[in-house]
């Protein structure tokens, strides 16, 4: 945890997703599988996905437009970017330089990417509390966008039918009435099990060298078991320890609000806590898992829908390549999204 001299507030919160759904049986078409076959393994019956030009940077754009409407606060007077983003259109420039050019932020502000896949968001609030508490930047927006579904295997039926693509994002600032809206958060990361979850860059070695002995499938592989044991057994310690460290109990946390990577994942999260279903909040039915956005989205889409109500204590909680993972306890207010 940061002990944070200056507290920070969550002041706004948008989500973008793609116009184009793709439904399980649509995937029949892709390969021998069905509707029911996917639904009872992944809890996912359709996903959003990008078609034509468009891509995470649109996605980001917009979901960034929308959070910073929310917020009250214009381009020139956000001071700082990050994008948590593992699958971009473009490894350079980086996403946040784009999402910088197209809101029209001025005076050349610091823009950078920051890639912990699933989990991106929530080290991004960590970098971006500490970057606020240190005293160096007051505005923050936090851009967390994924176009998965163009470094997916569209042959390969365990991966594919997980991912649709969508975009969310955050902007957070120095907490005026001196009330922290962050009250714990922790990152942490296991790179000995990396393999679990991994995609490597096409390129090869110069020709007047010796040539690399590796593969140059550059698509999304995943052990699915192996990162389901990892999560279920590793996760729910993390968010007790959260709470704990929020100096609250299980009981005094209005939401769950999950990475939405497997509902099988986010059962098991639930019972952990014992939480009821009004309490967890769950959307991958209907959107898949969109990596880094997952969380915004459906953090979003829960308050359009009236499913979580604002004045709250949320948990949010995520996990991804690397292996990483991250849990913050969280105030929600009204009037952010």
């Amino acid at each position: 945890m940061t002990n944070n001299k200056i507290p920070i507030r969550i002041a706004g919160l948008g989500y973008s997703v793609p116009k184009t759904v793709v439904t399980n049986d649509d995937l029949t078409k892709l390969y021998e599988t069905s509707d029911e076959w996917i639904y009872t393994r992944t809890g996912i019956k359709e996903r959003r996905i990008v078609s034509g030009n468009e891509d995470a940077i649109d996605l980001g754009y917009k979901a960034a437009q929308n959070a910073m409407k929310k917020s009250g606060l214009k381009p020139e007077d956000i001071d700082c970017v990050i994008a948590a983003s593992s699958a971009p259109p473009q490894l350079y420039p980086a996403l946040a330089c784009h999402i910088q050019a197209r809101l029209g932020i001025p005076d050349f502000v610091p823009s950078f990417d920051l890639t912990a896949a699933c989990t991106g968001l929530i080290y991004s609030l960590q970098v971006a509390r500490g970057l606020i508490g240190a005293g160096l930047y007051k505005n923050i927006l936090i851009v967390a966008s994924d176009n998965n579904s163009r470094l997916l295997d569209w042959t390969d039926r365990g991966t594919s039918i997980l991912f649709g693509d969508g975009a969310g994002a955050m902007v957070v600032e120095p907490a005026q009435d001196g009330i922290d809206d962050v009250l714990a958060l922790d990152i942490r990361a296991d790179g000995v099990i990396g393999q679990y979850i991994y995609m490597n860059m096409p390129g090869k070695n110069c020709p007047l060298v010796e040539q690399a002995e590796i593969e140059q499938n550059p698509k999304i592989h995943m052990a699915g078991r192996d990162v389901y044991k990892f999560v279920v057994s590793t996760l729910p310690q993390y968010v007790d320890k959260c709470i704990e460290d929020a100096g609250k109990i299980p009981e005094d946390i209005d939401y769950l609000i999950p990475h939405q990577a497997n509902q099988r994942i986010i059962e098991a999260l639930q019972q952990r806590l014992n939480y009821s279903d009004d309490k967890v909040i769950s959307n991958i039915k209907y959107y898949g898992n969109t990596s880094a956005a997952s969380i915004p989205i459906a953090l979003v889409e829960g308050v359009e829908q009236g499913k979580i109500k604002l004045g709250c204590t949320a948990i949010l909680c995520g996990f991804g390549a690397g292996m990483t993972w991250g849990t913050a306890v969280v105030r929600l207010r009204e009037g952010i999204c």
